[in-house]
């Protein structure tokens, strides 16, 4: 009886600790408004994710504050990324939703042109998994993943260190295709524009989640033609439908392992991230309440009606998996580095 009342009276103690705690999070957020800046152009993948985490995570927040979003986009989102970064609110209030690429940044480019440092950001977790696609025109030069190492194929991007810029221009460098990049669109929805305008054949790098969600219409009318999972990994569907992976074109360990850590990105697709200041309290509770937000089943509910895709990855699980890419030996990141560059 002495030993079960010991153990009562630890339970008594040590509960008002944990509700003051709690108690300390609702009242900060209690009244207080929570952006969401996304980074690349509304009506987008993204922008769609962020937009339906936005009416959900304030009900799993201490406090349910409220939630809006914004838009910046430029420069493969590394724009977004620098300003909450640097100049955005460091208290919990401003959370960046950018492009997969995001968070291997410093692995893809230079790390002292971004003004930021990827490996320090918070990350809060990926709302899904996904993978890259390359489409095109049926009318395109190259309508077989074979035929882009003979014709010459326009891609659409966004920026050259964005994935619908890059990834065209890593199978050039890796695998010998000959996709040419042009650069200068917001987003998929305005590359998509594009092709169905004829201003370009394709796109590499529009994720599967996308395409089945947003352009499946386009898909099964015809008007685009899916030649290759730009992917390590592949997707059940385009597996059944025979659609070839890239990563079985490397004709070497290097250029497999170089696409390996591109395709990384893969497992934090929805990334979503707070500035490396946000005061731990304040981070453990918006990691809690985004894992609750993607598990919610209403949330779930209006995802399965716009046929997106759900898999959602914790922030610490996100955060060990950059700091291993971050530590690969220095040699395997100089040639992804490489391997991306566009060649003059």
């Amino acid at each position: 009886m002495r030993f079960t009342a010991t153990i009562g009276l630890a339970v008594l103690m040590a509960a008002p600790g944990a509700a003051t705690a709690q108690d300390s999070i609702a009242g900060f957020y209690s009244g207080r408004t929570i952006t969401i800046i996304v980074g690349t152009s509304a009506g987008g993948g993204y922008d769609t994710y962020a937009r339906v985490m936005s009416r959900a995570m304030g009900r799993h927040m201490p406090g349910n504050p409220r939630f809006i979003v914004s838009n910046m986009p430029g420069a493969g989102s590394n724009i977004m990324s620098a300003h909450v970064a640097n100049a955005g609110a460091k208290d919990g209030t401003v959370i960046a939703a950018p492009f997969s690429t995001q968070p291997l940044a410093g692995v893809l480019e230079d790390i002292s042109q971004l003004r930021y440092e990827p490996r320090k950001l918070n990350y809060l977790g990926s709302a899904t998994t996904d993978i890259f696609l390359c489409v095109v025109r049926p009318d395109a030069p190259a309508t077989t993943f074979a035929d882009a190492f003979k014709a010459e194929v326009a891609t659409g991007g966004t920026a050259e260190r964005g994935s619908t810029g890059y990834l065209p221009v890593m199978l050039n460098n890796v695998l010998g295709t000959k996709f040419r990049p042009v650069f200068g669109y917001p987003g998929s929805r305005e590359i998509m524009a594009a092709i169905e305008k004829g201003e370009v054949h394709g796109m590499c790098g529009l994720n599967w989640s996308s395409l089945n969600a947003q352009y499946s219409q386009m898909w099964k009318d015809g008007k685009i033609k899916v030649i290759v999972q730009d992917s390590a990994i592949g997707h059940p569907e385009m597996d059944k439908l025979g659609i070839p992976k890239t990563i079985d074109f490397a004709k070497s360990e290097d250029a497999k392992r170089i696409m390996e850590i591109i395709y990384s990105q893969e497992v934090f697709a929805r990334p979503y991230f707070v500035a490396p200041e946000v005061p731990a309290d304040r981070l453990a509770a918006l990691r809690k309440a985004f894992m609750a937000t993607w598990k919610d089943p209403e949330v779930l509910a209006e995802m399965n009606k716009m046929m997106l895709s759900v898999d959602p990855r914790p922030g610490e699980e996100i955060q060990t998996m950059i700091e291993r890419i971050y530590a690969s030996p220095p040699d395997l990141i100089a040639k992804t580095k490489e391997a991306i560059r566009l060649k003059k």
